[in-house]
């Protein structure tokens, strides 16, 4: 597939690819050998963290008391 890039050295996904992620809005760039090399990133946000945080039964308090330890003299 052949794509272009703008005066503003953007470039246009082809549908077909950019179908094959339908839930990637960010990607890692790279140069390897001469090639441009995207790598899909998902992020996930505040919410991820605090859903993976209750996932493992970290609670309010516990993260408090985790930054009080990390800041203490």
């Amino acid at each position: 597939m052949l794509t272009k890039r703008t005066s503003k050295n953007q470039v246009t996904i082809p549908k077909p690819v950019a179908d094959k992620f339908p839930d990637v809005e960010h990607f890692e760039v790279e140069v390897e050998d001469g090639r441009i090399i995207l790598t899909p990133v998902r992020t996930g946000g505040a919410e991820a963290v605090r859903e993976k945080l209750a996932s493992l039964g970290i609670g309010e308090n516990d993260v408090s008391e985790a930054i009080r330890w990390a800041r203490r003299p």
